[in-house]
């Protein structure tokens, strides 16, 4: 379970101290996504498909995530913050919010280990639900009890609990933000999931989107609203037991990792350096020219999502377009080889300013 230094979750008793927590949201919410797309990357096209889906379809949440973060503090009168050096984390480290130090999230090629360490750690509810897995060959890696609250430090659901306790106690009047500055794109996020923030309620019902995204609900592996779709950590759990989790009518749980296949096929992932940095890439080679383009663009997006968060919400579906441009270099990237190693070039996410 992911946790996180007690003091943000403690003392929530101004709007500002709200606005500085819904900002740290923000950030927490962006920091994941390097980590998760670096390891979708590393999938060769028309390979890995199940795999690429599910990590695909968490990324994509996760911007979702990060966007209801920006509306409430938008909401609250504040303003996010993220055309910054400082609002990208140093990979490998630590997530925003003072995260346990335990936990190190690097930027790698898709591995099993690399799922099962991180991303599980990172979407981990509160009580997780040991689901059997059948399949002996790696049952092994099941865990068979809910992690233990460590002393001293909180969940980022529970922090997310504290941010809602502390807007219903602070009520209506801390919603002095500019409703046009709400970022509501239906064409990309449903409007059950992505709406205008205004009052007590909508965030509060905006907080629950985002847990129950990740977390699932204790009754279910579900998203509360969504019968289709997995919560993110049971999600990911189906690529860790390489079977896809399904209601099982024998299980005392109802539910096991009993049904289709998902596999790895390792000739389907390119072997990314790990935790590279442009610098690595040697001056005038191809490798250092698109890595310097990829970061170009990657700092074009945070530009762009700042801009739409800050006014110009109608600003969203360009700085998408953004995404699938970084998403077009990083095909090339990822090709490269690095001579005199079994490595190929992988993405940096480094701040390089640019104009938009």
């Amino acid at each position: 379970m992911l946790k996180i230094q007690p003091h943000f979750t403690q003392g929530i008793d101004t709007v500002q101290v709200l606005r500085n927590a819904l900002q740290s949201a923000v950030e927490l919410e962006h920091a994941t996504l390097p980590a998760y797309l670096t390891a979708l990357y590393s999938i060769k096209p028309g390979t890995n498909r199940e795999a690429a889906a599910i990590i695909g379809s968490v990324s994509v949440q996760e911007m979702l995530h990060m966007t209801i973060a920006a509306n409430i503090l938008n909401a609250v009168g504040g303003s996010p913050v993220i055309d910054k050096p400082g609002f990208i984390p140093v990979y490998p480290g630590p997530l925003p919010m003072g995260v346990h130090e335990g936990l190190t999230i690097s930027l790698g090629k898709l591995t099993r280990g690399l799922v099962y360490d991180v991303f599980m750690t990172i979407e981990e509810p509160e009580v997780a639900v040991a689901y059997p897995v059948k399949q002996p060959a790696i049952a092994l890696l099941q865990q068979t009890s809910a992690a233990l609250h460590d002393p001293g430090f909180a969940t980022i659901g529970e922090f997310y609990q504290a941010v809602s306790d502390a807007i219903a106690r602070m009520g209506e009047e801390i919603f002095t933000g500019d409703p046009a500055n709400q970022v509501v794109d239906n064409g990309w996020f449903p409007p059950d999931q992505l709406f205008p923030v205004t009052d007590v309620a909508s965030a509060q019902r905006a907080i629950q989107v985002i847990v129950e995204q990740g977390e699932g609900t204790p009754q279910s592996p579900r998203e509360a609203d969504n019968e289709a779709a997995l919560a993110h950590y049971y999600r990911l759990a189906q690529i860790v037991y390489a079977r896809r989790l399904v209601k099982d009518p024998d299980e005392p749980l109802g539910w096991s990792y009993s049904g289709a296949p998902i596999g790895i096929d390792p000739a389907g992932i390119w072997n990314l350096y790990p935790n590279a940095k442009t610098v690595d890439y040697p001056e005038g080679s191809r490798a250092r020219t698109v890595s310097q383009q990829f970061n170009t663009t990657y700092t074009a997006l945070l530009t762009a999502l700042h801009i739409t968060f800050n006014g110009q919400p109608d600003r969203l579906r360009s700085a998408i377009g953004l995404m699938y441009e970084l998403k077009l270099t990083a095909d090339q990237l990822v090709t490269i080889p690095l001579p005199g190693t079994d490595y190929t070039a992988a993405p940096t996410f480094e701040y390089a300013p640019v104009n938009v």
